[in-house]
């Protein structure tokens, strides 16, 4: 959340209730370069309007040089706005740089760091809105924003179980969110995949968004695991498919987005590329048969059976 966003968001000159609930809940979501990406579904949270509504004043707002699509979109393809003439606090406080700190807007005992507003030993930093981030260690870190786009500042607490219970059941209806939360090899998955994601610069939603993905693929791991421990059926691996034959542009696309998703997998990935990268990386790497074969038991976690396999 930008405090800045927030001002500008309540002193816009809308039309209408719904743009300015909009334009709130927009601002809430802004990173320090007032550019933001809820979801529709976040919208809807977030206002309480519908959809329909939602996208109609989404249009009017850019329309009205409020906001402006910048022509990308986030890993889930949700699209990322500008806020439009945010004036930040730097440039209208009087003992900016950009003003100077002449005698007429200088650095009295009123303004500065005096034992009302300052950093009085009594009192330490004041935890006020108006005065920024409180360090006292009886009040702890406040006003921290909701969408941070380059870094999270809460990094060791960044998982909330019930955004966690919300994605997996939005990503997979039929799965129980619990049953992933409580399972045995829950903090197992839970330490690779923050070890994984250690050196990305990724806000906690979306690190809960990813996570949700890398339970599912996770628990996908586990039951082939036990089903190999059990006396064969004849069952099959989902639908059969030939590697001597090659995949198509779509399979390919499909099994390079699961494989870059899989805890074990994690190793191949380079550097801090994000899974839709290493996704990207990996699809002319599945044109070739031998990769087919080197990843094969990573393949059949995904669905993936050679034609003819026993």
């Amino acid at each position: 959340m930008s405090l800045d966003a927030t001002i500008w968001a309540f002193k816009a000159a809308v039309k209408t209730s719904s743009q300015r609930l909009v334009l709130l809940a927009l601002a809430d979501r802004a990173g320090d370069e007032h550019k933001c990406y809820p979801s529709l579904k976040r919208l809807e949270k977030d206002t309480v309007l519908n959809r329909k509504t939602i996208i109609k004043v989404l249009d009017e707002l850019e329309e009205a040089a409020f906001i402006k699509f910048t022509g990308k979109t986030t890993g889930n393809g949700v699209k990322i706005y500008q806020l439009i003439g945010i004036v930040g606090r730097e440039d209208e406080d009087p003992t900016s740089t950009k003003n100077g700190t002449s005698s007429k807007n200088g650095t009295g005992t009123n303004l500065g760091t005096g034992s009302k507003n300052g950093t009085s030993t009594n009192k330490g930093t004041a935890s006020s809105t108006k005065n920024g981030t409180a360090t006292s260690t009886n009040i702890g870190t406040q006003n921290l924003p909701m969408n941070l786009s380059l870094e999270s500042k809460n990094k060791k607490h960044w998982l909330c179980l019930k955004k966690l219970s919300d994605e997996i059941a939005q990503a997979n209806p039929d799965q129980n969110p619990d049953e992933l939360i409580q399972a045995s090899w829950f903090e197992r998955e839970r330490n690779a995949f923050e070890r994984f994601n250690e050196s990305k610069n990724v806000c906690d939603d979306l690190l809960v968004y990813h996570f949700a993905d890398w339970l599912l693929n996770a628990k996908t791991k586990y039951e082939t695991r036990d089903q190999a421990n059990l006396p064969k059926t004849g069952a099959r691996v989902r639908v059969p498919l030939s590697a001597s034959n090659g995949l198509s542009d779509k399979q390919i696309r499909f099994f390079a987005s699961k494989l870059s998703r899989l805890p074990d997998f994690a190793k191949y990935s380079v550097g801090n590329e994000s899974y839709e990268q290493l996704a990207k990386r990996l699809e002319p790497m599945l044109k070739d048969p031998k990769n087919i074969q080197k990843w094969a038991e990573y393949l059949t976690q995904v669905g993936f059976e050679q034609k003819g396999a026993a």
